[in-house]
């Protein structure tokens, strides 16, 4: 296995457990600990996006180039994955929405995998 494989499987695994943990923190209303599950999501998100520049940084590539297509890409990931969310939470948390919640949570779905052919290109 390579190093930046590595790394980048530990720092993932480490930065996934703590965002979800915090999001557990947040919509589980008996563990009252909805702004301290904000902290630890933050943290995770943060560990994630560390990962993302130790992994450019060991594989040698150059800082990632902003342009018109990773704005896009970055706001489509965003949306996906607030409506996903939005979904999860509506067939979870929020009473009598379950039907609504799954239609909404495909559509984040949907939205998610189409960063497949923005990033990938259909070939």
């Amino acid at each position: 296995m390579k190093k930046e494989n590595f790394m980048s499987m530990i720092l993932g695994t480490i930065g996934g457990i703590l965002f979800a943990i915090g999001m557990c923190m947040c919509m589980i209303k008996e563990w009252n600990t909805f702004n301290q599950g904000i902290v630890v999501g933050a943290v995770g998100l943060v560990v994630l996006l560390l990962m993302l520049f130790v992994r450019r940084k060991m594989q040698g590539k150059p800082a990632i180039k902003f342009n018109g297509k990773t704005v896009a890409i970055f706001i489509l990931a965003v949306v996906g994955a607030l409506v996903l969310g939005v979904g999860m939470c509506m067939t979870m948390v929020w009473q009598g929405l379950l039907m609504q919640g799954i239609i909404v949570g495909v559509i984040g779905i949907v939205l998610l995998q189409s960063l497949i052919p923005l990033c990938k290109g259909i070939k």
